[in-house]
């Protein structure tokens, strides 16, 4: 029987860590080890394989030939083993955690309303939501997907697009329809105000410039998140420019007005995203294929 010519799962892990973050002490401290330990790990599998990995110029740690097509193979191989075991914990419970982080309005006024058919379907796999909207770095935030809203390209991970876009509509408190909003006349909307949302700073431009309004300036106050934009303009502190999909509750109340026929599509698309070496986990497969067939199907409530 051949005996595997492999060196400590320890030192492996280590020198994984140190090439991907080029520092004995960031690899240490992601490591929960001290910046010692780490370097007689690096240097135990250095006397193993028989040549320098690292080496030291003016000052700064770089990875050898060598090194640097050691750490690339071995990242993968270390991925394809937590892969393997992250499948074989998820089969022996049936299902397991999955932890998922979500932009705060979409989960809330969305995803949430939706969660019990995937519960039904897969009642042995459990959700857990984060809330967020940043940057995705899995490792840190502790989770297994992201939903975020993009252009599709995230680094080190693929990314599925849900069958929503942002359908942008023109939307107010019926009061505001009392106070001079003609909905034959888009004009009418340079005596209100145009409430803004921060990671949307094009929308209005590109609804106005359709509407023959480019000189038009939408100088209101800005909301980083849509339901603050939501409850701003259910409030009647202006005009808003929303997705449909997010506001189907206030259109079926009234709560909110649509006055104009014109809507925009906004660039971009609402992505599910997951680590690559992750990709074939059963439960991820799972969430996915639930995910973007939920996402194909229509709104609720019809509009103009």
């Amino acid at each position: 029987m051949r005996r595997r010519l492999l060196p400590s799962l320890t030192a492996l892990r280590t020198f994984e860590a140190v090439a991907r973050c080029m520092s004995f002490t960031e690899a240490a401290g992601e490591l929960n080890v001290t910046q010692s330990a780490a370097s007689r790990q690096v240097r135990i599998l250095e006397e193993y394989v028989g040549g320098p990995l690292f080496m030291r110029t003016r000052g700064r740690l770089e990875l050898t030939e060598e090194g640097r097509v050691y750490a690339a193979e071995l990242k993968e191989a270390l991925d394809r083993m937590e892969l393997a075991t992250l499948q074989a914990m998820a089969f022996e419970r049936g299902g397991g955690v999955l932890r998922i982080g979500v932009l705060p309005t979409f989960g809330t006024r969305w995803l949430i309303p939706r969660l019990s058919r995937f519960a039904k379907a897969h009642p042995k796999i459990t959700l857990n939501l984060n809330a967020g909207d940043g940057d995705v770095d899995f490792s840190a935030q502790g989770i297994d997907l992201a939903i975020r809203f993009g252009d599709g390209h995230w680094p080190d991970a693929v990314s599925y697009r849900l069958g929503l876009r942002e359908d942008m509509v023109v939307v107010c408190a019926p009061e505001l329809l009392t106070r001079g909003i003609d909905p034959e006349d888009p004009a009418s909307l340079r005596d209100h105000v145009l409430l803004q949302h921060t990671t949307r700073p094009l929308a209005w431009a590109q609804w106005l410039r359709d509407a023959g309004l480019g000189d038009l300036d939408p100088n209101g106050p800005s909301f980083e998140h849509f339901f603050m934009l939501i409850q701003a303009a259910v409030a009647g502190l202006g005009v808003a420019l929303l997705p449909r999909f997010l506001i189907d509750d206030e259109l079926r109340t009234g709560a909110l007005m649509v006055p104009f026929a014109r809507n925009t599509i906004y660039d971009g698309g609402y992505y599910l995203i997951c680590p690559t070496a992750r990709r074939d986990l059963s439960k991820i497969r799972a969430f996915r294929d639930w995910l973007l067939e939920e996402s194909l199907s229509p709104s609720a409530v019809e509009l103009p």
